[in-house]
């Protein structure tokens, strides 16, 4: 073993999140560590955010051009796969971190590449690919920020039958022919949406009554109906109880009685944190653990360790692991300086207030889904007095032109005592570039009264906004 190297700040995981809190630390004249095992760049980079949009977009794009006068007649041919996946590639940098890693000399930290784990309060040591050890000892803080994976649930049989998981639906070069989706959340969709529009025949197997259970009812319904429109098959409220493979052919039982085949299956069931080989027994926590912690990101119980992004648990999303990360970088930043925290302050620079209040996401299905904030059923659970104001997307002139057909819903919540919007959803095409909108009045918590001097543009989509304020000031 090497010197021990000292740092202000020394970070596990380099994906988006890693890179922010090293960013606001290198910002604040920290001297900061990055410790990566795999990609500089994280799964967001090469395995989820980036390459399944790139894969999405060509699919939704000729879905929205079929809706189109005077171009839908153009595109009613087969996508060409292959120029998608070049696609994917080029925006996954063909798997090559250079880019993201000189990113990160450029700002001034240092990057170690291996495998890094917490040896004791503020020590790290980093085992490099070709066994070599360094230990890093960080003066003011370690921030955990290595991220989820897939959780393959006990399923008998589906060790043996080579599951496709959230990054092999995202890599997969060839089509199956057949697909099979367990699950009905948003890798789910997306990726059924994506490898229908390939050539799959798709099947989706979901254990609850309905698509995107976190969103509004609607929204579920409306994507699920467009999957089925497309050629799919939607199975709500049917769990698979054991799967198996036979040379080429995967079948899956299905509880309650009969089977499904398929050439792949994908298992798109949910999350679990990327902690399990970070050293959490060397300081009293769990392995394998969600990291419980505090608005400035800080882990419950230390003076040091922090956790941002999917590992804590709060929004398991990229955009809202880097804010969590700029959250704690100003945190870790005042707290060396001396400079009092205002853990409690809602709103403050040291608060991770939008995780509560304000988290906004776009499901990229045909339609899309936006929201932000709460849903009228979360709403309600947190003792609020609320009400649910829906409009049809169709009520703004602007989607009747954006497309034939067109079909949505949106939907505000309202918090009935301090006439303020708690959460927004929509869902439509195109409806994801609404949603910064909507985020911006939730998180800055607008007076309704405020919001009717927001004018929107005619004829556009976010006329539904008007419609929206006429509809709650009219009932």
């Amino acid at each position: 073993m090497t010197d021990v190297i000292e740092y202000d700040v020394v970070v596990l995981g380099a994906g988006p999140v890693g890179e922010n809190v090293a960013d606001r630390a290198r910002a604040a004249g920290l001297s900061t560590a990055i410790v990566e095992s795999e990609l500089v760049g994280g799964d967001c980079s090469y395995y989820a955010c980036v390459p399944s949009k790139a894969m999405l977009r060509p699919v939704i794009a000729r879905a929205e051009a079929r809706r189109v006068p005077g171009v839908k007649q153009d595109v009613q041919g087969p996508l060409d796969v292959q120029a998608v996946f070049a696609h994917r590639k080029y925006w996954t940098a063909n798997m090559q971190d250079g880019g993201q890693a000189d990113w990160l000399t450029g700002i001034g930290a240092d990057l170690f590449r291996g495998q890094g784990r917490i040896a004791g309060p503020r020590h790290v040591t980093v085992t490099a690919p070709d066994g070599g050890v360094q230990e890093l000892s960080a003066r003011q803080a370690v921030a955990v920020c290595t991220g989820s994976r897939a959780a393959l649930p006990a399923l008998p049989g589906l060790d043996t039958v080579r599951p496709w998981d959230s990054r092999t639906a995202t890599s997969a070069d060839q089509v199956p022919g057949r697909l099979l989706v367990v699950g009905g959340g948003v890798v789910a969709c997306e990726m059924a949406t994506a490898w229908q529009a390939f050539g799959s025949e798709v099947t989706m197997l979901v254990r609850g009554q309905g698509l995107l259970p976190r969103m509004e009812p609607f929204a579920g319904e409306l994507v699920a109906e467009a999957l089925r429109e497309a050629g799919a098959e939607v199975r709500t409220g049917t769990a698979v109880s054991s799967v198996a493979r036979d040379g080429d052919t995967v079948t899956a039982e299905v509880v309650g009685g009969g089977t499904v085949e398929a050439d792949e299956i994908l298992v798109a069931t949910g999350r679990a944190p990327r902690t399990e080989d970070i050293g959490l027994d060397t300081i009293g926590l769990e392995p394998g653990s969600w990291l419980s912690v505090d608005d400035t990101c800080l882990v419950k119980g230390t003076t040091w360790l922090y956790a941002c992004g999917d590992v804590n648990h709060r929004a398991l999303l990229t955009h809202q692991g880097k804010y969590q990360a700029r959250i704690a970088g100003a945190a870790i930043a005042a707290r060396a300086q001396g400079v009092p925290i205002l853990e409690t302050d809602p709103w403050g620079s040291h608060t991770a207030t939008a995780d509560h209040a304000a988290v906004p996401q776009v499901v990229f299905t045909d339609p899309e889904v936006g929201s932000v904030g709460l849903t009228l059923a979360e709403a309600e659970s947190r003792g609020l007095r609320v009400r649910a104001v829906d409009q049809e997307m169709t009520s703004a002139e602007g989607a009747g032109l954006y497309a034939e057909d067109y079909r949505g819903r949106a939907r505000m919540v309202v918090d009935l005592d301090r006439e303020v919007l708690v959460g927004a959803s929509f869902v439509g095409a195109g409806v994801g570039e609404l949603l910064h909108s909507a985020t911006v009045a939730v998180a800055g918590e607008v007076p309704l009264d405020r919001l009717w001097h927001a004018v929107p543009s005619f004829p556009t989509i976010s006329e539904v906004w008007l419609r929206l304020l006429e509809a709650y000031r009219d009932n």
